[in-house]
């Protein structure tokens, strides 16, 4: 009975520990990655702004081939979105909110279970006969005790799959 009840100290103990170190942790987490591309943005910017031609790109469509997909809103653009379902990416969403052809998409991004969505953006910079596509999307765990353990390896966690999103869409680009 003595060790029962040292082990549900113990347990007790470790997860008020884990509470407080959570309690401690900055709410906010952003992640950005770039990439350079030969190309001007008139070309790259309608696989970014077809959710349908994500698919071609992005990573996690590439880990999930399975992957239930739904479209709704315009095709491109303000307004474009769609949702997933996923058993190894998860289920969400996305909803592009604010554009300026050919340079910039925002958009909004959510996941079951996550807490307040993120924002993110596409920022496309002509630099003569290339252009720098940056990736960027920050976010708040706020409310969320979860999310704010993860907040702080959101970088290390998503950076990867960014760059190698870019490169896929780079890869795309410059082989057309």
């Amino acid at each position: 009975m003595k060790i029962l009840k040292w082990l549900i100290g113990t347990l007790l103990a470790l997860a008020c520990l884990i509470i407080a170190i959570a309690l401690l942790l900055p709410n906010e987490y952003a992640v950005e990655r770039s990439v350079v591309i030969n190309a001007p943005a008139e070309k790259i910017y309608p696989l970014i702004a077809a959710p349908k031609e994500w698919k071609n790109w992005s990573v996690w469509n590439q880990r999930d081939p399975a992957m239930q997909m739904s479209y709704s809103g315009p095709e491109n653009g303000n307004g474009a979105a769609w949702e997933w379902q996923s058993k190894s990416q998860g289920n969400g969403g996305m909803k592009f909110n604010d554009v300026n052809p050919p340079k910039k998409i925002s958009y909004q991004l959510h996941f079951e279970g996550m807490g307040k969505p993120s924002v993110g953006n596409f920022v496309l910079e002509n630099q003569g006969a290339v252009t720098k596509v940056t990736w960027s999307m920050q976010g708040s765990s706020e409310g969320n005790l979860m999310m704010k353990l993860f907040a702080p390896f959101m970088d290390k966690m998503l950076g990867p799959d960014f760059e190698a999103g870019l490169l896929r869409l780079k890869k795309i680009v410059e082989q057309s």
